[in-house]
């Protein structure tokens, strides 16, 4: 069985949209509106199969995200993911911690609550 997608509800889908595009790295490969209440978007990158559907559900204004639910994304360089954090305005960082001497991560928030997290050599 093959993972196809991770599905978060959020509050503004345009301030989401930047989000994982200038922060994350991924695309937007399809967005729609299924009704006047709901907008959808998918986006991935080329490296994975696995895409993030956005969906913006006005009859949801206020979507409430677990706090033990987190995304991880791997990154080359976790200091240069920690200065273009810095460069996009984003100083509430979490970390790095370093579990053992091969990896290194940080966790952030998205706008709609998620944690991020940004793991270099796992």
């Amino acid at each position: 069985m093959k993972l196809c997608w991770v599905t978060i509800t959020v509050k503004d889908m345009q301030e989401s949209i930047d989000f994982y595009e200038k922060v994350v790295g991924l695309k937007v490969f399809k967005r729609y509106k299924p009704d006047e209440n709901i907008e959808i978007s998918f986006l991935s990158s080329d490296l994975s199969d696995v895409k993030i559907e956005l969906i913006c559900n006005k009859k949801i204004p206020n979507p409430v995200h677990g706090n033990c639910l987190s995304l991880g994304f791997e990154t080359v360089s976790l200091d240069d993911m920690i200065q273009k954090l810095r460069q996009l305005g984003i100083t509430k960082i979490d970390g790095p911690h370093s579990p053992n001497p091969t990896i290194r991560f940080i966790f952030i928030k998205d706008p709609n609550g998620v944690t991020i997290q940004f793991v270099e050599g796992h």
